[in-house]
């Protein structure tokens, strides 16, 4: 059994309720080094936050091994992935019995064509999931951008939790009413990571996907997550692989900014490690609470 979601037409963004923590920043970050190896054992005096440009303070200071997960999986149905459905499936299918962990974590799967179908509610259990993704069949236009806002939106609201989208998509979208950037912005209002798996070097590649290639890198290196473009099969299930990797491999740092504004700008957020040849991927920043959301929250 599963639901239709009509996506309907774009509402007027300052009619979004986001709830948020006012006063904590939360960052999630994963380290890696000069060889893309993940570094998961650094301390916190290792980190140093900067908000504008401007140092903060670390409050709060964790590393997530063992921290439960939400996880979203939205699969691509349109027809321009008909031919590489299969190896989707596939791919998807070890990536939630190798993720999923019952009792801690809860994952739903979502297709999209031209519209967006919630095949499994949340739940913790991988087998329930997998039977959704067997079922899955393909056709129908692309509305991307729509079924992402909608997630994060309806799923994935507010700032709490380790919250991730995975995403398998050749990037086509031919009829959003959203665009790439709205998602980016309402990814960093809900402290949610994209990472990004690009069907489009499976077989042969379709005109344009140099182009919807950079826009599922933008997605994913805003929002601290990854994008991934493998050229075969085997490669996308160690892709998959890596994804699981970095999600029990990350930290998260929080501070009390030093902006007391509370004016609903974006901040950006930049994370440094004092080891140089160390890089830190995090959410590019996150938006400012307003008065009225202080309000709402005392």
């Amino acid at each position: 059994m599963f639901f239709v979601v009509v996506l309907a037409a774009a509402q007027p963004r300052e009619k979004q309720t986001i709830t948020v923590d006012v006063d904590l920043v939360n960052i999630h970050c994963t380290v890696s080094n000069h060889r893309g190896r993940l570094v998961p054992d650094l301390k916190r005096d290792s980190f140093a936050v900067f908000e504008d440009g401007e140092p903060q303070i670390i409050t709060n200071f964790s590393r997530e091994s063992e921290a439960p997960l939400t996880i979203v999986l939205v699969m691509d149905t349109s027809g321009s992935v008909h031919d590489k459905l299969r190896f989707e499936q596939e791919a998807a299918t070890k990536l939630l019995y190798g993720t999923v962990r019952q009792g801690r974590d809860k994952a739903a799967l979502f297709t999209f064509d031209h519209l967006l179908e919630l095949r499994q509610d949340y739940t913790d259990d991988a087998a329930l999931l997998a039977a959704g993704v067997r079922k899955i069949r393909s056709g129908g236009g692309t509305r991307l951008y729509d079924a992402l806002h909608f997630v994060l939106h309806d799923k994935l609201a507010g700032p709490e939790e380790r919250k991730v989208i995975i995403l398998i998509t050749d990037g086509d979208d031919n009829a959003s009413r959203h665009s790439p950037q709205e998602v980016v912005d309402l990814a960093q209002r809900n402290n949610a990571s994209i990472y990004a798996i690009s069907m489009n070097a499976l077989g042969t590649q379709r005109t344009g996907s140099d182009q919807s290639d950079a826009i599922l890198d933008m997605l994913a290196s805003e929002t601290g997550g990854k994008a991934f473009f493998p050229p075969k099969l085997d490669k996308l299930v160690s892709d998959f692989k890596q994804i699981d990797n970095e999600l029990r491999s990350q930290y998260t740092i929080a501070y009390t900014s030093t902006n007391p504004k509370r004016d609903g700008t974006f901040r950006r957020v930049e994370i440094k490690v004092k080891k140089v040849s160390y890089s830190v991927r995090a959410r590019s920043g996150y938006y400012a609470p307003t008065q009225a959301m202080a309000s709402r929250n005392d």
